[in-house]
């Protein structure tokens, strides 16, 4: 199947949505054009003016890039590495990354120069209001939910899984997994999971350290941060002279690899597809890996919380990127080199917990290390869940202020000054899909609403030096548009690159979203005022 393969499915959505949103229109008599009425630059920087009723600007230039480096190496390092080699790349997992870190530092530049020029908590939802208009604010918005909500809810299920391999798989597997997860063991006995329990646990204690405050919260990050590079630093220096250079061959997965099946002939990996062999394997594996970037962009939901957002918000986003690249590639390196791609196509066999997995198989000699890695990822996961509902509730914060969704989310606590609301409803929303959807699924949404997010900073970056190109702007994006350009059209790609499941189920989100607006956003935004 080509790239277009799904052309089908995605037309039909199309149809629908050019069909509700032409009936929305006639029905309610809509003006088109009061649809992409924008915000004046004026209006959303005073949004980010310090007042009692605002957000403590508390966060400087090392607290951003820990912030960035605390959302980065988390589920996307230590599990979707495997996953992207065992379920598309191969040994060219390396090369994913590579992919995915050009696409990321194409829109990292964007981004860094609307952080500077546009200090607010809205990241790029307050970015398109300004250069694109409400109704792709509001789509940009929704999408996010995706990205930050998702984020959050995929590396708590990693969490979990890290936490049973911690304590030798004591929690039983309904416990811990979906119900729409199930295994067959090795007696034939099939195990149906019922809900993710530890994965509320880890949420719910996050959720009261964000409602206490960002600095605290912050410090236990940055400490928390020092922890896991570290981790991943000593397993790369270890595991490098246990690399077996026959694991690297065949370096791409063959076309004719056939498809694998666990004991009770279910299929759990198909390497027929145009995007799980060669290099289309690289452009979906890139599309998995992705997920592992989308720390730095969570920099930008904190400009209202930074010190000095003009000078540091650049700092932070691009300087957790460049420090978290570096890594990925020397990981992916490694853990290919050390186990064979193959071992980690079964979820239960190595995947789940690859590091673990693959220091304790073939690295026996640091059996001790195994142990001292699952404690400090527990750790680094928690970190990137912290940044995770941070950024969401930021998110919230200021498209409540702009009316489009209910007050509650921007109320702030009268004594820690945090929207405690909105991290309370982001807790039941995120916890729901934690404790009842599998991993691999929010995983892949989080993907598509991080890669849409870049597409459209990307082009708004050019959009606003057209039209305003007097504007201030501390730092410039290089070789505008072509950054630009490039930054778009490479998300585009690895979009392309998401199966056809997730894109028929991110279209459905967006449809929802839609619906939401004309019914509720719209009506109530305060440009209506």
């Amino acid at each position: 199947m080509g790239p277009f393969g799904n052309c089908k499915i995605k037309n039909q959505c199309i149809r629908i949505i050019n069909y509700f949103t032409s009936y929305i229109i006639i029905k309610y008599q809509i003006n088109v054009m009061s649809l992409f009425r924008k915000k004046s630059l004026e209006g959303i920087l005073s949004q980010a003016e310090d007042s009692e009723k605002g957000l403590k600007r508390t966060l400087g230039p090392a607290n951003l890039i820990a912030l960035g480096i605390g959302a980065i190496i988390g589920a996307g390092l230590f599990v979707r590495t495997a996953a992207a080699a065992g379920q598309a790349a191969g040994p060219a997992v390396t090369l994913s990354f590579i992919v995915a870190a050009i696409g990321c530092a194409f829109a990292g530049l964007c981004y860094a120069e609307f952080a500077s020029m546009i200090p607010i908590a809205g990241s790029a939802y307050a970015y398109s209001y300004v250069t694109m208009g409400e109704l792709v604010a509001w789509i940009i918005g929704w999408a996010l939910i995706m990205e930050y909500a998702l984020g959050a809810a995929t590396v708590s299920i990693a969490w979990s899984e890290y936490l049973n391999k911690l304590l030798g798989g004591s929690i039983p597997y309904e416990w811990c997994h979906s119900p729409f997860e199930s295994f067959t063991d090795s007696a034939g006995i099939l195990h149906q999971g019922m809900i993710n329990a530890p994965a509320l646990v880890i949420l719910l204690l996050l959720t009261l350290l964000l409602i206490k405050g960002t600095q605290e919260s912050a410090m236990v990050n940055l400490i928390i941060v020092f922890i896991k590079v570290s981790v991943v630093l000593i397993f790369i220096a270890l595991g490098w002279k246990f690399i077996n250079q026959a694991n690297y061959q065949p370096y791409f997965i063959p076309a004719t690899e056939p498809a694998v099946t666990d004991q009770a002939g279910k299929v759990i990996a198909d390497y027929s597809s145009w995007n799980k062999h060669g290099w289309g394997g690289v452009l979906g594996g890139a599309a998995i890996v992705f997920f592992a970037f989308i720390g730095f962009d969570a920099v930008s939901t904190a400009a209202q919380e930074a010190k000095n957002p003009k000078r540091d918000m650049p700092i932070g986003i691009l300087g957790s990127l460049v420090v978290c690249t570096i890594l990925y590639i020397l990981f992916g390196h490694v853990l290919t080199g050390v186990a064979n791609w193959k071992d980690f196509v079964d979820p239960e066999k190595g995947r789940e917990a690859s590091v673990a997995y693959t220091i304790s198989t073939y690295m026996k000699e640091y059996s001790w290390l195994a142990t001292a890695v699952t404690v400090a990822i527990l750790a680094g996961f928690s970190s990137v869940i912290l940044v995770m509902l941070m950024g969401q509730s930021r998110i919230f914060y200021t498209m409540s202020n702009d009316g489009l969704i209910p007050k509650a989310f921007g109320e702030l606590h009268p004594k820690f000054k945090t929207p405690y609301k909105s991290n309370m409803i982001l807790f039941v929303f995120v916890g729901a899909f934690a404790a009842f959807v599998p991993g691999h699924v929010a995983g892949d949404l989080t993907s598509f609403g991080t890669l849409f997010a870049f597409v459209l900073v990307s082009i708004g970056v050019w959009i606003l030096r057209v039209k305003s190109p007097n504007i201030e702007r501390p730092f410039r994006t290089p070789l505008a548009p072509v950054v630009s350009v490039l930054g778009a059209l490479i998300c585009l790609a690895m979009i392309v690159g998401l199966d056809q499941q997730t894109l028929k189920v991110a279209f459905a989100w967006m449809a929802i979203g839609l619906i939401v607006y004309f019914v509720y956003s719209k009506k109530n935004s305060k440009l209506n005022s």
